[in-house]
């Protein structure tokens, strides 16, 4: 797939990337330093402090690709979250409510990040806002002004696609095509999100979610490697219209897939 750095659309843009587009995904953990074991170990990855807390960027090939961030509840899910790109944090949670979903955390400012918000659609599921603070240039990176997200994907070891398994497709249709029609199917659109029934790989009984996914270059290597770090195997490898898939989790719980392609 073809790096979408979109050019503009209808649904405007967010430091090169259209609104509506995945631009980053981060892990929030109990024990930083055992994820950056584990990301390190699996994908290649090398971390970096992020300037605030104990969060820490991670690297691959000196590009920005992921956060893993400390968990500051307890009772916080051990999770993966993605980001989806906006020019304007406010007006588009104002678009969320009006269509029926709900803000866990209203925008504000994220450091290095820019503006983010945290929400949810009408099904509960979980997912983030970045409005980066001024447009990127190639040398966008964490920590200086212009960065707005991922420096590479689509490749082994980054992100790749997230899926959004819910209880009703057609509505959940409905409700991003509101939000994100240009990036979803604008002229040009190559869309690195889709959304499936809940039940076609979990439990019937299991809440809507958004699944990050990685890519990976040999998928039962990949297998291997989270078995061999602690982690474990969710749901074994099945093919889907994107590629060839396993859910597994790492060694603090956290749940993501492993894309070949």
């Amino acid at each position: 797939m073809a790096e979408n750095r979109a050019s503009p659309t209808a649904g405007g843009s967010a430091g090169g990337f259209a609104e509506g587009v995945p631009c980053w995904v981060d892990a929030q953990l109990p024990d930083v330093e055992a994820g950056k074991r584990f990301y390190g170990g699996l994908f290649g990855w090398t971390f970096e402090e992020a300037g605030h807390g104990r969060s820490v960027w991670a690297r691959l090939d000196g590009e920005p690709v992921a956060a893993l961030v400390p968990k500051t509840d307890g009772r916080m899910p051990t999770v993966w979250t993605v980001y989806f790109a906006t020019p304007d944090a406010e007006a588009l949670t104002a678009r969320i409510r009006a269509e029926g979903g709900q803000i866990v955390t209203p925008p504000q400012p994220a450091g290095e990040l820019g503006t983010t918000a945290l929400v949810a659609d009408p099904q509960g599921a979980v997912f983030a806002l970045l409005q980066p603070d001024a447009p990127a240039g190639p040398a966008g990176t964490p920590g200086s002004p212009g960065f707005a997200g991922f420096g590479k994907r689509h490749e082994p070891g980054t992100f790749g696609w997230a899926e959004l398994y819910t209880r009703d497709t057609e509505a959940a249709n409905a409700f991003y095509g509101e939000l994100f029609h240009a990036a979803l199917f604008g002229p040009g659109a190559e869309p690195d999100f889709g959304r499936a029934p809940v039940s076609d790989v979990f439990p019937a009984e299991m809440p809507p979610h958004f699944l990050v996914h990685f890519r990976v270059a040999d998928g039962e290597a990949a297998l291997g490697a989270v078995t061999r770090l602690g982690g474990r195997v969710q749901v074994p490898p099945f093919e889907t219209s994107y590629g060839r898939v396993a859910v597994v989790t790492d060694d603090q719980g956290a749940s993501f897939a492993l894309l070949h392609r």
